[in-house]
């Protein structure tokens, strides 16, 4: 990947870890951790893998994303906000009686949100229905869903992962977030879900391994993968870290579902924009 198109993908996830750490404190609530995970997959998918357009986000050749863990809707605000399906000034109202961000993706209220999500699980159903649709009208756009690595637990995941082998969804990519850690904890001392790779390829999908999710090099290399159907869905089991960008929030599972107070907003959006800075130098 060129070094301009690098920075500029790293440019766009630091706005979205400050959309993030300013939404999440503005509402005194959300989920922070899992949300800065994703920031560098978002970044990615709006900027070089997904053929979308912001003016018109009902375009019915769109590529679609379903955010199934979608507690984690604070990145993907922000990233929406950032290619200008909004105004970025909704960051700092969320989770506000009446306003247009809550605290889970509304498809019918906000300007390129998919699909309704928040029941762990029932997001990577709803891709398969989306990805099924395209098959059965000739389309071509694709669909992509990003899954926590806690959401496997849910057995709905895997009568999803059945469904799509069986029916060849090969326009499907799902993006299982593997940060290790969920609410209560350890993934693996919860209920672990591990070998995440090997059952889906059990399940009969095709399966790539990203070892660094905040490595656009390798996720280019990942995403690259995708792009030749072979008649199974993919998935992509990246390695990520919770609270990435955040050096108090990195790998700490007490920040997947609280705010940052004032001092540690200051803390965070001093170290972001730090980053941004060393950025813009390089």
């Amino acid at each position: 990947m060129e070094k301009a198109q690098k920075t500029q993908l790293m440019r766009f996830a630091n706005h979205v870890r400050q959309g993030v750490v300013e939404g999440t404190f503005c509402a005194k609530a959300g989920h922070p951790g899992g949300s800065l995970s994703i920031a560098d997959t978002l970044s990615y998918l709006y900027n070089v893998e997904m053929c979308i357009d912001p003016q018109n986000p009902a375009w019915a050749q769109r590529d679609r994303l379903v955010l199934s863990k979608g507690h984690a809707c604070p990145a993907l605000y922000a990233a929406l906000a950032e290619k200008g399906y909004f105004d970025k000034k909704e960051l700092r109202s969320l989770r506000h009686i009446g306003a247009l961000l809550q605290g889970h993706p509304d498809m019918k209220t906000i300007p390129g949100v998919d699909m309704s999500t928040g029941s762990l699980g029932q997001g990577i159903s709803a891709a398969c229905g989306m990805a099924l649709s395209a098959k059965v009208s000739g389309d071509a756009y694709r669909v992509f869903a990003i899954l926590g690595d806690g959401e496997l637990q849910e057995g709905q995941v895997w009568e999803a992962a059945m469904f799509a082998a069986h029916h060849h969804l090969d326009n499907l990519v799902a993006v299982v977030d593997n940060n290790n850690l969920q609410i209560d904890g350890e993934i693996t001392k919860v209920c672990s879900p591990y070998p995440i790779d090997a059952k889906f390829a059990a399940f009969g999908w095709r399966v790539i391994v990203l070892d660094d999710a905040h490595d656009f090099d390798k996720i280019d290399a990942a995403f690259a993968q995708t792009r030749e159907p072979d008649g199974r869905p993919t998935v992509i089991v990246q390695q990520s870290v919770k609270g990435k960008g955040v050096s108090f929030m990195e790998n700490d599972a007490g920040w997947h579902g609280k705010a940052p107070n004032k001092e540690q907003y200051e803390q965070a959006m001093t170290e972001l924009r730090a980053a941004e800075e060393k950025l813009e130098v390089e």
